[in-house]
C-alpha cells in the first residue's frame, strides 16, 4: 500500500553518500578511456594533465553547486535547485528532460555495457545481452524498493569491490611497472592527436555522475553539512584514483602500445599484469564497478520523480509521489523508471539518447552555477550555508568549464542539440496543462 503522506527517512550517513558519489561516478570509463586521451593529446605528460584539469573543473563545480546544495538540501537535486532560484517553469523543464529522457537512457546504456561485457566474459551470443541488462536492474531496482539503508550499504561494498582492481593497477604500476609513465609520446599519430581540448572534454564525461547524490538531499542527514562534504571528498578522491589509475598504466604499457590497443589496453594490461585468473578479477572489478555506478543511478533518479510529481509537475502525482508506508522509499518512482529504461534497451539506442542529452543538461548545469550568485544576492551578499573556497574565481571557472561542454557540443553535434532542446519543448504544452490541472491540488513539500 503506497501512502503520500509518508515522509522520506533523513538516514544517509557521511559514509553513504561518499559511496554514492564515488559509486556513481567510477564505472567503466576509467578503465578505458586512457588510450583515447592519450591518442587525442599525443603524449601522457599531456595526458595526464588532461586528466588533472578535467578533475579540477569538475572539482569546481561540486564546490559551486555544494553551496546551493546547503541551501536548498532537499530531495531532486538540480530540479530543486532550478525551482528554487529560477521559477517553477524552469525547474520543470529541468526535470522533465531527465525523467522522460535523460535517466532511463543512462540506466540503458550503462545497463547495456555491463551486459555486453558479461555475454563476453562468459561467452555467451548477444542475444542474451539486452535480457542481462534488464534482469541486473530490475534486481537493483528491487534492491532500491527497500528501505534506503540497503541500497546505501550495496552502494558501500561495490565501491569497496571496484577500488580492489584500482589499487592492483595502481600498485603493480608504481612498483612493476617497466616504462616511463612521463615523457612518452605517441608514435602512430592519431588524426585528431593534438586536440588538448576535446581530451579535456573526454575526461569531463568521465568524471559526471557526481551531482545524483543530490537528488537524495531529502535522505541525508545534517545535509547542510554532510552533503557539501561528501561531493567535495568524493570528486577528490575520484581525481585521485583516476591519475593513479591512467598513470599505473602508463607505467606498464608504452605509449605506443596504449595507442595500438585502444579501449583494449586495461583488458591486455590485467591479462599481462597478473595472468589469466588475476586478468578475469580485475574483468569482474570491472563489472562490480559498473553495477554499482548503476546502483547509484536507481537509487538517485527516481527522486527527481517523485519531487516532480510531489509539487504536481507529473500526471499521476498522487500516485508518483506516494511512498510505501514501511519502506519509505518511492516505489512507483522507481517502477515508472525501471520500465522506461526496459522499453528503450529494447527499442532504441541509449547510447545515443543519453548523448543527446548532454547539450540540455550542461546547459542547466550552468543556469545552476550562475545560481550561486543569484542566491548570494538575494542573502545580501553573504553565503546562507556552506560557502564555496575561492568565491567568486571557482564559481567563474566552473561556468566556463560547462560552458565549454556545451559550445563543443553545440558545434560537433549540433542535430544532437537540437534534438534535446526539442525534448525540452516538448514538455512546455504539458507543463501548462499539468498547471490547469491541479490548480486546486495541493502540493507536498518535499524534504
Amino acid at each position: 500500500m503506497q501512502e503520500s503522506h509518508v515522509e522520506l527517512k533523513r538516514s544517509l550517513g557521511l559514509w553513504s553518500a561518499l559511496a554514492i558519489v564515488i559509486g556513481t561516478v567510477i564505472g567503466s570509463g576509467i578503465f578505458f578511456k586512457q588510450a583515447s586521451v592519450l591518442q587525442m593529446t599525443g603524449s601522457t605528460n599531456l595526458a595526464m594533465l588532461a586528466w588533472l584539469l578535467g578533475g579540477l573543473i569538475t572539482l569546481a563545480d561540486g564546490l559551486t553547486l555544494s553551496e546551493i546544495g546547503s541551501q536548498i538540501p532537499h530531495t531532486g537535486g538540480l530540479y530543486q535547485y532550478m525551482t528554487h532560484i529560477y521559477g517553477e517553469f524552469w525547474g520543470f523543464m529541468s526535470g522533465w528532460m531527465q525523467v522522460i529522457v535523460y535517466a532511463p537512457a543512462i540506466v540503458g546504456s550503462i545497463a547495456g555495457y555491463l551486459g555486453l561485457l558479461v555475454t563476453n566474459f562468459f561467452g555467451l551470443g548477444a542475444v542474451w545481452k539486452a535480457p542481462i541488462a534488464i534482469g541486473t536492474i530490475i534486481l537493483i531496482a528491487m534492491l532500491n524498493m527497500l528501505e534506503n539503508r540497503y541500497g546505501a550499504a550495496f552502494a558501500i561494498v561495490t565501491t569497496i569491490c571496484k577500488l580492489l582492481p584500482i589499487a592492483a593497477i595502481v600498485i603493480f604500476g608504481l612498483f612493476f611497472g617497466r616504462e616511463a609513465g612521463f615523457g612518452e609520446t605517441v608514435t602512430s599519430i592519431h588524426q585528431s592527436v593534438g586536440n588538448f581540448g576535446v581530451a579535456v572534454l573526454g575526461t569531463i564525461f568521465a568524471y559526471d555522475g557526481w551531482i545524483l547524490v543530490t537528488n537524495l538531499g531529502g535522505e541525508i542527514k545534517r545535509p547542510e553539512k554532510l552533503l557539501p562534504l561528501a561531493i567535495i571528498l568524493g570528486i577528490t578522491i575520484v581525481i585521485v584514483l583516476y591519475l593513479g589509475v591512467t598513470f599505473g598504466i602508463f607505467r606498464s604499457l608504452s605509449a605506443a602500445k596504449i595507442n595500438e590497443l585502444g579501449q583494449n589496453a586495461t583488458a591486455y594490461f590485467a591479462l599481462n599484469a597478473f595472468g589469466a585468473f588475476g586478468g578475469r578479477l580485475v574483468n569482474i572489478g570491472i563489472m562490480i564497478s559498473i553495477i554499482g555506478a548503476l546502483n547509484g543511478k536507481m537509487m538517485s533518479f527516481p527522486r527527481i520523480y517523485y519531487a516532480m510529481a510531489a509539487k504536481r509537475h507529473l500526471p499521476f502525482a498522487k500516485q508518483i509521489s506516494s511512498l510505501n508506508r514501511h519502506t519509505q522509499t518511492p516505489v512507483v518512482a522507481t517502477t515508472i523508471l525501471l520500465a522506461l529504461t526496459s522499453l528503450m534497451i529494447l527499442t532504441v539506442d541509449t547510447d545515443r539518447l543519453s548523448e543527446l542529452c548532454i547539450f540540455a543538461m550542461y546547459s542547466f548545469y550552468i543556469a545552476a552555477f550562475v545560481g550561486v550568485f543569484i542566491l548570494r544576492r538575494r542573502n545580501g551578499g553573504k553565503p546562507a550555508g556552506f560557502s564555496t573556497p575561492g568565491y567568486p574565481v571557482v564559481p567563474i571557472i566552473a561556468i566556463i568549464g560547462t560552458s565549454f561542454v556545451v559550445i563543443s557540443e553545440l558545434f560537433s553535434d549540433f542535430v544532437g542539440a537540437a534534438t534535446s532542446l526539442v525534448i525540452i519543448g516538448l514538455g512546455i504544452p504539458l507543463y501548462y496543462w499539468l498547471k490547469r490541472h491541479y490548480k486546486n491540488d495541493d502540493s507536498i513539500d518535499v524534504m
